[in-house]
């Protein structure tokens, strides 16, 4: 299947073709353009259709033969490699602990009702830590590599148990011939000297949440008080940015129908001295004042492209940096479970609420028609297991067109859920901006790329 979309550059289009199959991606010229359109089906507007209809016939006749000579090499509407797959839902390797259902920031838009997942506030013990840490050690089977993300609410609410579940671990590890690889989500409000020496020491990766531009961040993100939070907030993260050198961490915002120009808030991220940044789109209701909606889609479109712009151009002119939906990579990219399967929800990835109950993931902790077990008992509902096991792009009716299928794995299955009824539904804005992403770090793949043979 053969994907055609244009990019503009500086102000000039620049044609791409884009193999789904053979991830092969090619520059062509105008002429190629209208042949490809008309050659794969696309749904060509009306200027197409004129412009492809005035071309000369030689020109179609040797568009036409070199795409005849790149199909027979199999980098040009190349046939499916892999037809039928089955995620094994036997094996774990990543868990997300809920260290409390609690947080010290009430955001206007989040899905997890201050902290509280519509749950009682409560606290991991670091019994249920512990005992969390031996069920994936013990259902990883002969996988080496594990990981633990801690998450919350805030889980800096509950740090002396993040540190002795951290202890806990790494002396399993050694024990059972495993490695840990740690990560920590935070709102940096409690993210003072000695715990950010402290992650900066155990955490693997760090993920600071910060949503921008202060105004942006100040309408939506509020402390249980109504305080201005801010000041103390960038403080904490630039002085944890300094101290990590180039070990990983991210910036990561969110973005409201309030702040569809949020290019200005990565910009203001970039100012601020961050180079590793994120934003995402909201996913709340459509009845939400904040939600992002249908109508908004094409305007985020168009913001995509100018946030490319601005990144190119910071990229070459001394401010570089990485935007998370732009880093792809063209010559290995995700395995094929990541490619088929999104992030492995339900089945090699899992969530531990604070009492210990198991859940697909963190968005569908505290729904109990999603109950896995627990960390004492084990899996209790294998069934729902081998389900998320089964919601691959190749059983979904809606990615089997969709170019960017392999870069998105069928996308969230919360986001499906919440918005179809389905964890293998729809999600049809989350679908349409993934789309566009995809195209955008295409096209910025390709123009980086040419400016290093150039």
């Amino acid at each position: 299947m053969v994907h055609t979309f244009v990019y503009t550059h500086k102000g000039s289009p620049l044609y791409f073709l884009w193999d789904i199959e053979s991830g092969s991606l090619y520059n062509v010229d105008h002429v190629a353009f209208l042949c490809a359109r008309k050659r794969y089906g696309a749904e060509m507007t009306a200027e197409e259709r004129s412009a492809y209809d005035s071309l000369e016939a030689d020109l179609r006749a040797e568009a036409e033969t070199e795409f005849d000579e790149l199909e027979a090499e199999g980098a040009l509407n190349a046939p499916p490699v892999v037809k039928e797959f089955r995620k094994n839902a036997g094996r774990v390797k990543a868990l997300c602990l809920h260290i409390c259902h609690d947080c010290n920031l009430r955001c206007d838009y989040c899905f997890a009702s201050g902290g509280t997942y519509n749950t009682a506030r409560d606290y991991m013990s670091a019994e249920v830590g512990m005992k969390a840490v031996d069920f994936l050690i013990s259902d990883s089977g002969n996988i080496k590599n594990l990981e633990i993300d801690y998450f919350g609410g805030e889980p800096l609410m509950n740090f002396d148990v993040v540190k002795k579940i951290t202890e806990y671990a790494k002396k399993r590890a050694s024990e059972a011939g495993k490695r840990f690889s740690f990560t920590m989500t935070t709102n940096c409000l409690l993210l003072n000297d000695e715990k950010a020496r402290w992650l900066n020491e155990e955490m693997d990766n760090v993920v600071l949440s910060i949503d921008g531009r202060e105004s942006v961040h100040n309408a939506v993100r509020h402390t249980v008080s109504g305080k201005n939070a801010y000041p103390v907030i960038a403080e904490n993260a630039l002085r944890f940015r300094h101290i990590r050198g180039d070990r990983k961490y991210y910036v990561r915002g969110t973005f409201t129908s309030k702040n569809l120009d949020f290019t200005e808030d990565v910009k203001a991220l970039n100012d601020m001295g961050f180079d590793q940044i994120s934003m995402e789109p909201v996913v709340s209701d459509g009845d939400d004042p904040l939600a992002i909606t249908a109508e908004h889609v094409e305007r985020i479109k168009r913001e995509y492209e100018r946030l490319a712009e601005e990144y190119l151009e910071r990229r070459r002119n001394g401010k570089w940096f990485n935007f998370f939906h732009f880093m792809m990579d063209l010559e290995h990219g995700p395995c094929i479970n990541k490619r088929l399967t999104g992030c492995g929800a339900g089945t090699e990835y899992l969530a531990i609420s604070p009492t210990g109950d198991i859940y697909p993931c963190h968005q569908f902790v505290g729904m109990d028609e999603y109950y896995i077990g627990n960390v004492y008992e084990g899996i209790l509902h294998p069934e729902i297991r081998s389900r998320f096991a089964g919601y691959t792009v190749l059983k979904k009716e809606h990615c089997a067109d969709c170019p960017a299928k392999y870069y998105c794995g069928g996308g969230c299955a919360a986001n499906a859920l919440k918005f179809s009824g389905r964890p293998d539904g729809r999600y049809d804005v989350g679908c349409e901006l993934q789309k566009k992403r995809m195209e955008v770090s295409l096209a910025i793949a390709y123009i980086e790329r040419a400016a290093l043979n150039a």
